[in-house]
């Protein structure tokens, strides 16, 4: 894990720039005084990352591409080792980011992290309002029976994360903790996060035919597919000139003008 959070950090800071070849595995595991074996499972974990790829017979490569599908867990573990902390989620229900946060949390409360504040925002749809999207299948319009369901889902993730997050502060690990939840009338199409003000993850939600159980009751909807979303990095490191930090500002933008606006808090 620390060759792997070694590379990564050398990666997104462009100490190694789309393109470049790394190092050999030799090479990499007398740098980093550590087995061949244990360079090539840390590689192997960029892989999947989607941060490296590997040409027969021509080395190990960073991918070209900076818009690049990538995990979060590891950028969101390593974003609670700042001093302040801030994350931002847009999105439909904030079960990925509730299943994602809750290691750097943990620990924080066994000590081995200790941000001087964190906060987090979550700006998710108004379920007390129809929705547009998702819809029945049939009729395409909203059904008060899957958006029940789905506040369920919203309420039980958003606030676990708010419990948390709050939870700290009051135990006294951390100076300053706050997580507040806004909704809205827009329907979701896309997912984003906003870490540090530094890194943004984008990824469209598919639409999908999907048969929901509630009740008794069966119903067929047109759902938005948040597992099957793809996230995109985009970093704030980038040159000034990059689509990468271009793309950070516009988010940060477009984030606080919803928030700001249109955005009302969730009632509990």
């Amino acid at each position: 894990m620390q060759v792997a959070n070694a590379l990564r950090a050398a990666i997104l800071t462009k100490k190694f720039s789309p393109g470049d070849k790394l190092p050999s595995r030799n090479e990499l595991a007398k740098t980093y005084n550590v087995a061949p074996m244990t360079v090539q499972n840390a590689l192997r974990e960029l892989r999947e990352e989607g941060l490296i790829v590997s040409r027969q017979g021509s080395g190990v490569f960073v991918r070209e591409r900076t818009e690049r599908p990538i995990g979060l867990r590891p950028h969101i573990e390593r974003a609670f080792e700042a001093q302040h902390v801030t994350v931002d989620f847009a999105g439909f229900s904030g079960e990925t980011l509730h299943g994602v946060i809750a290691e750097p949390l943990d620990k924080i409360r066994i000590g081995r992290l200790r941000p001087e504040s964190i906060r987090v925002r979550l700006l998710v749809p108004d379920p007390t309002q129809p929705w547009t999207l998702p819809v029945t299948v049939d009729e395409r319009t909203d059904s008060p029976v899957f958006r029940k369901r789905a506040e369920e889902i919203m309420r039980r993730n958003t606030l676990a994360i708010v419990d948390s997050v709050t939870e700290l502060a009051d135990l006294g690990l951390i100076n300053e903790a706050s997580a507040e939840i806004r909704v809205h009338n827009v329907p979701p199409t896309f997912k984003l996060y906003l870490i540090n003000d530094e890194e943004a993850f984008f990824g469209f939600y598919p639409v999908r035919e999907h048969v929901i159980s509630y009740d008794g009751q069966t119903e067929a909807m047109y759902d938005l597919m948040g597992k099957d979303a793809i996230l995109f990095h985009h970093s704030a490191n980038d040159d000034d000139t990059s689509t990468g930090s271009q793309y950070v500002e516009q988010a940060k933008t477009w984030f606080e003008s919803m928030w700001s606006s249109v955005g009302k808090d969730f009632q509990r």
